[in-house]
Order: structure tokens, then sequence, then C-alpha cells
């Protein structure tokens, strides 16, 4: 499913060619893995109930990492990642297509973020300051801005229950990430230490129902995720959805006018479409 958004005005234009960082057809959400990034992910109607203890059938060492790799990323006051994406589309004639896209993502906690994609299949820019939540297409033009909560785990859920946005990684970056990622899990392993973009990584496997997922951890004293992978198996021909991190920097240089959203002289203001409408 794509959110939309409707002119505030009639401007001729198809609304629907902005793009949404969801694409259609996206294997996963925040508040269900496969549901993600259908995290990236963003809102629930209510925090998630807190994972006191992982499922029987979850592997020790699978859930002792993953652990440290939530709290690691949910501790750290800023980051930025940068990230190549890969989403598959299957056709009717049951052929498998990839679409690969570069992004990069600037987190400030507690109350600002910034994400971009800017490629053939998204041309898009991702705002959070804090106060206000803006997509903007710089291809098109068009943008809309919407207000929002004051932090970004209460942002992402407001954007995901309200305006039927996910933000990119969505369930990596909300502080809440151990619960979204292990809400409906029924089993997961640790598969060994494997190499990704050049970093030694422990690859985890777990599955939830009708998704399965996997993410790569880096081994060592900064336990970041490497990649992300989930599988939509309840859709013909199970298609995947993958984030890979080609560049982790926990000490960006921050601005805080980079979250802030200006529009230029030739922007033009849309309004999202009302969750209701859109599905």
């Amino acid at each position: 499913m794509t959110w939309q958004v409707a002119p505030v005005q009639s401007t001729g234009a198809d609304p629907t060619s902005f793009v949404s960082l969801r694409l259609r057809g996206l294997p996963m959400t925040r508040t269900n893995p496969r549901v993600l990034f259908a995290a990236a992910t963003l809102f629930a109607a209510c925090i998630p109930c807190a994972v006191s203890a992982p499922p029987a059938n979850v592997d020790a060492n699978a859930d002792e990492i993953l652990r440290s790799m939530t709290n690691y990323m949910a501790g750290l006051k800023q980051f930025s990642v940068q990230t190549e994406n890969t989403i598959e589309r299957v056709t009717t004639e049951g052929q498998t297509i990839q679409f690969v896209s570069p992004g990069k993502v600037t987190v400030s906690r507690p109350d600002k973020l910034l994400a971009e994609r800017r490629d053939n299949v998204a041309d898009q820019i991702f705002y959070y300051d804090g106060k206000s939540l803006t997509l903007y297409n710089p291809g098109t033009g068009y943008y809309a801005t919407a207000s929002v909560p004051g932090t970004i785990d209460a942002m992402l859920d407001f954007a995901q229950e309200k305006l039927d946005v996910t933000a990119p990684a969505g369930d990596l970056i909300d502080s809440r990430s151990y619960d979204l990622l292990m809400q409906d899990v029924k089993s997961g392993i640790y598969v060994g230490l494997e190499t990704v973009a050049g970093q030694r990584c422990h690859h985890l496997a777990y599955r939830a129902g009708d998704v399965d997922w996997q993410v790569w951890v880096h081994d060592g004293e900064r336990p970041y995720p490497c990649r992300y992978v989930i599988t939509s198996k309840d859709m013909a021909g199970e298609p995947q959805f993958a984030v890979e991190i080609t560049k982790f920097d926990p000490a960006p240089r921050i601005d805080k006018a980079m979250f802030h959203f200006v529009p230029p002289a030739n922007a033009i203001a849309v309004e999202f479409q009302p969750t209701s409408q859109a599905r």
C-alpha cells in the first residue's frame, strides 16, 4: 500500500504521484516486522507491551545479541547510516523483480529525524523537527506537512496510525525496537558469524507468523545492525525487503536546521490523505 496525499487545492496533478516511503507491496510494518520499513514501521495506537522473556524456541545466544543491538541503538543520542535498500515485487506471471536504491538516515534523539531516498524508485525526503513531519518529493515539488508528537517514538506511532506513513527502518530507529521486533515471534536461531559490507556480523534468523526476518549484528563494542531482511510468506513468491547499512556513524555532525523543511519557491503544498481513505 502506498501512502497518498490529496491536494490542498486543485492543481491538476495526480496526488498519488507523491510516492510513499512505503512502496506498494513492501513486505513489512513497524508493529509487525513483515509490515515494516508494512519498522523501516511507524505507529501503533498504543505502546506495545514489553516483552519480558523470549519464547522458548528462541535461542538464548540470539536473544542476547538482539537485546545488545536494540539497547545500543536506543542508547545512542545521535547517529547516521547510509543504506542500500532492496525491494522485491512479484509479477502476475510469477517473476520476482528487485529494485535497489540508496538511502540515508540521520537521527538526533529525542525529537529529530531526517531520511532520504533519491533514485528512480523513490525520490523522497522525510523531515521531522520535533513539531512537524514533512514528506517532500524534490522531483515533482510536492510536499505534505502534519503536526506530530514531540518524540521520535511517538511521532513514529502517530505517522503510521494516522497518516499511513512508515519511516525507513523505523523498527530499528524506535527506542522500543526489541519489543517491536519480537512481537509474534515463534522461534529464533543464531546462524553464525558472517561478513557484511566488510564487517564481521552475527547472523540471527526469526520466524513470526506469516513473516520470516533476519538481522546481522556488528560483532564488537558497537553492536549496530549491518543488514535487515524481511520475507513475506503470505504473499505470492514470498517477496523480500532488505536494508544493508553500508556506513554507520555514531557521532555525526548535526545541524538542527537540517531537520526542518523550508519549501522551495516552486514547491506545491498538498495534504496527507486520511488513513481511512488510503485503505
